[in-house]
């Protein structure tokens, strides 16, 4: 598949790049797409959800009232689940949601969702990912040059720092260097944009 390489200074194409197929040309696999995403955002929980049980509950173990002659139900402390300020019955504790994902099916799935955004037409191809000054106004500009809109871009192995401030103040945009690409950041925007660099360092990954 060949792409123009576009540029963030006029929004003109300044040459053309050719996309391996063996990275951009498969035919996508929802339920490949699925289990990566479900993965992912298990892994990022934090598992802090926390209850207390009738053990760690500040109240007295004293019996509540004798046994017989109140015409009540047996009780014991007040620090049983019966009670309101009681402990929780089968409340959430502290644990791990992360679930096991083979790293061939994390490279598979990073594939198809390459593959799904070009085959949507979503892939933009730029040249670098830079802008002098390191203002958000005309970076926006640069980005309607583009038609950008929703958009997550990938750099090389740095991210310049001045683009990146420049970025983060406009609205559903993201931008990470290569190693943090991820499937499920991929899907959740409507276009990705690479440029050389980070283009280069995907074939060098995937070779």
């Amino acid at each position: 598949m060949e792409l123009k390489v576009m540029s963030f200074e006029d929004g003109n194409a300044s040459g053309s790049v050719d996309l391996p197929d063996t990275i951009f040309g498969l035919e996508p696999r929802p339920d490949i797409l699925q289990r990566c995403v479900t993965w992912q955002l298990a892994k990022r929980r934090a598992g802090t959800h926390k209850v207390k049980n009738r053990a760690e509950i500040n109240r007295t173990g004293k019996k509540m009232y004798r046994q017989k002659g109140t015409g009540s139900a047996r009780h014991g402390p007040a620090k049983v689940n019966l009670f309101r300020g009681g402990g929780r019955s089968f409340g959430p504790v502290v644990r791990s949601h992360e679930i096991g994902l083979p790293k061939k099916v994390r490279v598979l799935a990073l594939k198809h969702a390459l593959s799904a955004k070009a085959k949507d037409g979503g892939i933009v191809v730029v040249d670098k990912a830079t802008i002098e000054g390191g203002k958000t106004k005309a970076l926006a500009a640069n980005f309607e040059k583009l038609g950008l809109k929703n958009a997550l871009i990938i750099d090389g192995a740095a991210v310049d720092v001045g683009f990146a401030q420049a970025a983060r103040n406009i609205p559903n945009v993201d931008v990470l260097p290569v190693q943090g690409i991820n499937v499920y950041d991929i899907l959740r925007r409507q276009q990705l944009v690479l440029t050389k660099a980070a283009l280069e360092a995907l074939e060098a990954r995937f070779k």
